[in-house]
């Protein structure tokens, strides 16, 4: 993925496309480390999702000990799982978001812990990726590999400062719709997009005074709900998806293996995508896209890295998603008194999913014999290519549930 710089900018970008909304109604080769984690819910009122620790120092998983302002209880939620492969280690945090070890060695969270603002930084760090779950909120931003190469050069960082101030502001955003009103106006619709806007001018903030460099895709799936006008149905799911750059949100609806949504990737020119950061004109109020899809119980939201999508077409991820639901629930049918109603890939089920994407992508990425997507679009921009693209992989999956119910 390439750096953008603003001097070699063309002059058909001056004008810079204003945010757009779409509604979206639909009712009926190099060594790596890979990870799947688990993020159902500790906490159903919508705190930070749980995941195992890993002791590896390619993976930062910090697990958030501050507390955070509650979330409004909200008709559903997400039960998520994350899997993620690096291509290669991540590059440590500079400081002053690198903390300081601990006097004791014993414990190994200690040289983990990433910081910003006395708060630990929310999410979980995959090369240059950074991914993050919880019960309303999934996000997989990209940060652009190629900052390694510089000396201030700090892409992984970008993405997961992002991530971390978006998610607190939609945190923020949810209790102000919860309230119902902004200056004393009702207001009952989150903005998604002025989160991302807020996160990114924190992230220039906090790494502006030792001039960190880089810049990051962005892309986040915020759910919610809508109420019938009538006022006699119950309320619906309703997803806010934002978009800035290659990543991607992909709904699927296992049970008529279809894809009811996916956002479009938003390119400079070829393998060089949008992206928030230093010397990048992309903004979320001109760049971002916002659809709002309305959601069955059931379905499956997925936030995925271009690791992913490079390497498997749309139809693959159905197919691998709703295979790896039924196998999940004919083990779970197995060893449990649940019926296949109740089920759909629930209590750890989102993990498996995540899995096993991430273990597809990487089989094509590391063949060089492969077909996929990166190959076509590339022969499309009249380049040589063959097999699939290297990349770090990184999986949110996300299945929309009845707050009500329990595990």
């Amino acid at each position: 993925m390439r750096i953008l710089r603003r001097p070699a900018l063309a002059a058909s970008w001056a004008s810079s496309p204003s945010l757009q909304l779409r509604i979206v109604l639909i009712s009926s080769r190099g060594p790596g480390r890979a990870l799947a984690l688990s993020t159902l819910a500790e906490e159903r009122s919508g705190g930070d999702s749980g995941a195992a620790q890993h002791n590896d120092d390619s993976i930062h998983n910090e697990q958030q000990q501050t507390r955070r302002p509650q979330s409004p209880r909200l008709p559903f939620r997400f039960e998520t799982g994350i899997g993620v492969f690096a291509k290669r280690p991540p590059r440590p945090f500079p400081p002053p978001f690198s903390s300081r070890p601990s006097a004791s060695f014993s414990d190994p969270l200690s040289t983990h812990r990433a910081i910003v603002d006395g708060e630990e930084i929310r999410g979980l760090t995959n090369g240059d990726d950074a991914v993050y779950a919880s019960d309303f909120f999934i996000c997989a931003n990209d940060g652009v590999g190629a900052w390694a190469t510089r000396p201030r050069g700090h892409a992984g960082l970008w993405a997961r400062l992002i991530l971390h101030f978006w998610a607190s502001a939609i945190d923020e955003d949810l209790n102000r719709v919860a309230a119902g009103s902004v200056d004393g106006e009702m207001d009952m619709e989150p903005h998604p997009v002025a989160c991302l806007s807020t996160a990114y001018k924190k992230t220039l903030e906090a790494t502006s005074a030792h001039d960190w460099q880089g810049t990051t895709t962005a892309c986040g799936a915020l759910l919610h709900f809508t109420t019938p006008l009538d006022g006699k149905r119950p309320p619906v799911p309703l997803l806010y998806v934002t978009n800035l750059g290659d990543c991607q949100v992909m709904v699927v609806r296992p049970r008529d293996k279809s894809v009811v949504f996916k956002t479009c990737e938003q390119w400079h020119w070829f393998d060089c995508p949008r992206q928030l950061g230093t010397n990048s004109p992309d903004t979320p109020e001109g760049n971002a896209v916002v659809d709002r899809v309305e959601l069955q119980v059931g379905d499956v939201v997925l936030a995925m890295s271009d690791g992913v999508i490079d390497n498997l077409w749309s139809h693959e991820i159905v197919e691998i998603v709703t295979t790896s639901i039924d196998s999940w629930e004919k083990a779970e049918l197995k060893t449990t008194t649940a019926t296949a109603t109740q089920s759909r890939g629930r209590n750890g089920g989102m993990r498996k999913a995540a899995q096993d994407l991430v273990t597809a992508a990487r089989n094509i990425a590391s063949d060089p014999y492969a077909q996929s997507p990166f190959m076509e679009h590339a022969i499309e921009e009249g380049l040589a290519s063959e097999g699939g693209k290297m990349d770090d992989i990184s999986v949110v999956a996300a299945l929309c549930v009845e707050n009500s119910q329990e595990p």
